[in-house]
C-alpha cells in the first residue's frame, strides 16, 4: 500500500509529510443465514432490517471500488472506525476480518469497534479476539484505548460500542478507557506527536440522534478541553460532518465520514471515504482533508476539499 516502510512516513524537506485514510461503517454483506437459535434477541430486529432496508443501503461493489481507491492514494497509514458488520454473527465477524485483511497488513490498518460490532453481549469478547491484531498498541499488547505510533503521529483506538436494547444504537467509553486516553494524550504530546483520536460514534454533546450518540460525550470533551488532540475520527452518522471542540490551546477538527458502502440516490449520502494530510511543521501540525467518494457516474473523485 505504502512506499514507504511501516511507521516512517513521508517527509518532504525535514517535515512530517503523513497520509491517512478513514473510512466507516462498511456494513459487510450479506448476512450469512442465521439459525433460530442465533436470532434470538435483538438480533430479530436487526435481521429483519436487513433484509427489508439496510440491505438494498449497503453494495459490496461500492465498496470495492472505495478500497480501490484508498490504494490508488498509497495512505502511510488506514482508519476502520466501526459497524464492519450487522447484527453480530460469528460468520459475519469471519467474513469481516477476510475484507479488513484485503485493506493491509494489521501494522497499516486500525480498527475501532462500533454499536454494529457489539450488537448482542455474546459477541464482544469474539470481535476484540478477531479484531486484535489491528488493534494492538504499545506496551500492553490489543486492548482499548491502544495507541500505534507512525512516524509523528499517535493513533489512539477507543472502543465505543456496548450491547443495547432493540432499536438503541448510542455508545459509550466508560471511566477507565477515558483516563487511560488523557495519559495518552499527555504522553503522546511530551514525545511532540501528532495525536489523532479514533471512535466509531461522534464523541461532541448533540452529534448524534437520541438513542444512538454517545452517552458520555460530555465526559470526552472535557478530556479533550484538558489535554487537547490534533485530530479525532469517527463515523457512525453515515454522512460527512465537522465538529471542533475546545482544547488547551486551538480547537481540535471532529470529522465524520460517510458510509464506505452506502449505494447512491440512497437515504444516506453515497460511499465516501477521508484522506488527511498531517503535515509537522515547525510551528505546529497542519491537516488538509480531501473527501474522496463516487459521482454520479459511479466513480470515485475529489468531492471535497478543506484546510482543517
Amino acid at each position: 500500500m505504502r512506499k514507504a516502510p511501516r511507521g516512517a512516513p513521508r517527509r518532504q524537506r525535514g517535515f512530517l509529510n503523513f497520509r491517512l485514510a478513514h473510512l466507516s461503517d462498511a456494513h459487510i454483506g450479506p448476512i450469512p443465514r442465521p439459525n433460530l437459535a442465533e436470532l434470538l434477541g435483538k438480533r430479530v430486529t436487526g435481521y429483519v432490517n436487513w433484509l427489508y432496508k439496510r440491505g438494498d443501503q449497503h453494495d459490496m461493489g461500492v465498496l470495492g471500488k472505495i478500497v480501490a481507491d484508498i490504494k490508488a492514494q498509497a495512505p502511510d497509514h488506514v482508519v476502520m472506525t466501526g459497524d464492519i458488520v450487522n447484527i453480530g454473527l460469528p460468520g459475519e465477524i469471519a467474513l469481516a476480518k477476510d475484507w479488513l485483511a484485503s485493506l493491509g497488513a494489521p501494522g497499516d490498518v486500525s480498527f475501532t469497534p462500533g454499536n454494529h460490532d457489539a450488537y448482542v453481549a455474546s459477541v464482544t469478547d469474539l470481535v476484540h479476539e478477531v479484531f486484535a491484531p489491528w488493534t494492538t498498541g504499545e506496551g500492553d499488547g490489543a486492548g482499548f484505548p491502544y495507541l500505534r505510533r507512525r512516524g509523528g503521529v499517535a493513533l489512539i483506538g477507543l472502543d465505543t460500542g456496548v450491547p443495547t436494547a432493540p432499536f438503541v444504537a448510542s455508545g459509550r467509553l466508560g471511566a477507565t478507557q477515558l483516563a487511560a486516553l488523557a495519559d495518552l494524550l499527555e504522553g503522546a504530546k511530551a514525545q511532540g506527536l501528532a495525536r489523532v483520536v479514533c471512535l466509531h460514534h461522534p464523541p461532541h454533546v448533540g452529534g448524534a440522534r437520541r438513542l444512538r450518540g454517545l452517552e458520555d460525550a460530555a465526559d470526552f470533551e472535557s478530556v479533550i478541553a484538558r489535554h487537547g488532540a490534533e485530530l479525532i475520527l469517527h463515523g457512525h452518522n453515515h454522512k460527512p460532518s465537522l465538529h471542533r471542540l475546545p482544547g488547551p490551546g486551538a480547537a481540535t477538527p471532529v470529522v465524520g465520514v460517510a458510509s464506505a458502502s452506502a449505494r447512491p440516490g440512497g437515504h444516506y449520502p453515497g460511499a465516501a471515504y477521508n484522506l488527511y494530510q498531517i503535515e509537522g511543521m515547525g510551528d505546529g501540525v497542519r491537516i488538509s482533508l480531501r473527501r474522496r467518494g463516487l459521482n454520479d457516474a459511479g466513480e470515485v473523485v475529489e468531492l471535497e476539499s478543506v484546510k482543517l
